[in-house]
């Protein structure tokens, strides 16, 4: 039986003064955000590879390599939605998406609801398919130091009938 598939996401950011914090494509008021080639939104960025691990689709930076100029500062949710056409145009269809930020700061359980809603709409998807768990890290590592923030993203796929 060959009828479903997961994927997993993971992606990181530094975090540095003075930049924008978008996480799931809404902004999140913060001191800090992240720097990336995009606009560093590791939510979306793990939910790319997330779809196309299961999917069986290129990852995030074969899709969209950091050395390409089109992508500098660009709104990850294009990119969401470029990866969610290749996946209209395979035999896939998205079941469910569970996601865990982790960032010591800011606290993002006010924004939980929020994300869950701009992800269900970018995927295509009812809202009770996605889950957005946030999580600090203990003040351990780079993350626990406010240095960084990650994004873990699992992600399931079924053969449309």
């Amino acid at each position: 039986m060959d009828n479903y598939r997961v994927g997993i996401g993971f992606d990181l950011h530094r975090l540095e003064n003075g930049r924008p914090l978008v996480l799931a494509n809404v902004p999140v008021p913060h001191s800090r955000g992240p720097v990336g080639h995009s606009d560093g939104d590791v939510v979306i960025h793990a939910l790319i590879d997330a779809i196309t691990g299961a999917a069986g689709m290129p990852d995030v930076g074969e899709l969209f390599p950091n050395t390409d100029p089109q992508f500098k500062n660009i709104n990850s949710a294009r990119l969401i939605e470029k990866v969610m056409e290749g996946l209209r145009a395979s035999p896939w269809r998205m079941v469910n998406v569970d996601v865990i930020v982790i960032a010591q700061q800011p606290r993002l359980s006010p924004f939980k609801l929020l994300m869950r809603s701009r992800l269900a709409e970018l995927l295509g998807i009812p809202m009770d398919r996605v889950n957005i768990k946030a999580k600090t890290n203990e003040h351990v590592d780079a993350v626990g130091q406010e240095l960084a923030v990650a994004c873990h993203c699992v992600v399931m796929l079924a053969l449309q009938s």
